[in-house]
């Protein structure tokens, strides 16, 4: 798999980018331990050399799973993890990532990012130039490598850009959920920053493997998705029988179709998480997929059906 820059730094990253929220196992049912450590070393032996984790996964839980599994490889592995919303005050950004370092077995995060703004979730306020304050810090220190944001709005990007070097955003971003292109993409593309785009299936529907009476597990949190709720819910499904022929020109599936189309964007790579390892290689796999200028258009097209149902709402999900 071909590496990439991220942003401005001198880290290469694949396409396609390991996620292990489903690792942590709150907010989602029938997580195994065991099976997620085959599918995070799976996807490394497939080409994948970036795991997108958080300190909010399981509390830490996710984070603990991944040192475990990359283990003696970590030379070799990109690790990416976050800070929460609720720890942006200088004292708290130290301190949680002194913690995160704890739980990966390392002594330096590649790129450390700032989950949710501040405020989000009924989090104190803290100025951004406090938090970038630390983060600079830490990066001096040597402790991390690179400094990123996650579900930040353009003015949001703008003003943490304004106290310290950021080299990617990382917002949620499927050809099915594409708010990013019309509020911080046009910043990204000419500060040179990455779009490391969550849940570029969205949340599983690209797929195909949801029908219409598809019913998630208690505690499974995508019952929240607002593409999963109806009207929008019956336009995917239509949209999804429109792009199976483009899969099987392919002859691909339609997951990898949605993470194909998703690193085929400017700046932009997929993370992808899996629950076990066949899905971790079947999700590299798309790293290598290379679709015309008219399979784009067409499934530009397409998309549009479910796009013009939504609202200006940037959050996937109705919580």
């Amino acid at each position: 798999m071909e590496l990439r820059n991220l942003g401005a730094s001198d880290i290469k990253i694949s396409p396609i980018i390991m996620g292990t929220w489903q690792a942590g196992r709150d907010m989602w049912a029938d997580i195994d331990d065991a099976e997620t450590t085959r599918a995070i070393q799976a996807a490394v032996d497939a080409g994948v050399n970036t795991i997108d984790t958080a300190a909010v996964y399981g509390k830490g839980h996710s984070e603990r799973v991944v040192g475990k599994a990359v283990g003696e490889r970590r030379p070799q592995v990109v690790i990416a993890t976050k800070v929460f919303a609720n720890e942006l005050q200088y004292d708290q950004v130290i301190a949680a990532c002194e913690r995160s370092l704890a739980n990966l077995q390392t002594d330096y995060i590649d790129l450390y990012q700032i989950h949710w703004p501040s405020g989000s979730f009924g989090s104190p306020v803290v100025p951004i130039e406090e938090t970038m304050r630390a983060l600079t810090a830490l990066k001096e220190q040597g402790k991390i490598r690179a400094i990123g944001v996650s579900n930040f709005s353009r003015s949001q990007l703008e003003e943490a850009m304004a106290f310290g070097d950021i080299v990617s955003l990382q917002p949620p971003y499927s050809l099915l959920w594409r708010h990013v292109e019309a509020d911080a993409m046009p910043v990204c593309a000419a500060k040179g920053l990455s779009i490391l785009a969550y849940s570029p299936m969205a949340q599983g529907i690209l797929t195909g493997k949801f029908g219409p009476d598809h019913q998630f597990k208690r505690g499974d949190h995508r019952r929240a998705n607002r593409l999963f709720q109806e009207p929008v819910f019956t336009r995917v499904q239509d949209a999804l029988a429109a792009l199976k022929p483009i899969a099987d020109r392919h002859t691909i599936t339609l997951g990898q179709l949605a993470l194909a189309w998703v690193i085929a964007q400017p700046g932009a790579c997929a993370i992808a998480g899996a629950r076990n390892a066949d899905q971790a290689r079947e999700n590299a796999q798309a790293g290598a997929v290379s679709l015309t200028p008219e399979d784009l258009a067409e499934m530009d097209r397409i998309s549009r059906q479910v796009t013009a149902q939504l609202d200006d709402n940037p959050v996937l999900w109705k919580w």
